[in-house]
């Protein structure tokens, strides 16, 4: 059967996701919040949803606010990537993407972008670590 003919329950994640997305674009927002919405997909399906992404924001206009935990996710889709601060949540650097679409995820720049979040990341998890070890010894 088609997915038009199917109830919301019988489809798959990525297209529960396109439906989602598609639902909130029909209001013409001018900012989409998109917190984590691909987390629960596969690898491939992740992809897919990615480059359907890409094309419904370039058709929408609208700005897209994306948090995700994936780094190769960011390098993917972002224009700039917000790093935040481990406890409390602040803005530890804003890193500008200045790369064309589409973007090879093997190209040395997306390479060097990854290392780049890697890093700026390492010291907020191991921070987080320390809290949580510290909180576990409190108890």
């Amino acid at each position: 059967a088609e997915a038009g003919s199917k109830r919301p329950d019988e489809l798959s994640g990525g297209m529960r996701q396109r439906v989602a997305v598609a639902r909130a674009l029909a209001m013409r927002p001018r900012v989409l919040l998109m917190d984590e919405p691909f987390a629960a997909l596969d690898v491939q399906t992740r992809q897919k949803m990615q480059d359907f992404l890409i094309d419904v924001w370039r058709d929408s206009g609208a700005s897209v606010v994306f948090v995700t935990h994936h780094i190769d996710e960011a390098v993917a889709l972002a224009d700039r990537v917000c790093v935040f601060t481990s406890r409390p949540g602040r803005i530890k650097e804003t890193v500008k993407v200045d790369l064309p679409r589409p973007r090879d995820p093997f190209s040395p720049e997306c390479e060097a972008l990854r290392k780049r979040l890697t890093q700026l990341l390492k010291d907020e998890v191991d921070r987080a670590f320390a809290e949580q070890e510290g909180m576990a010894e409190a108890v």
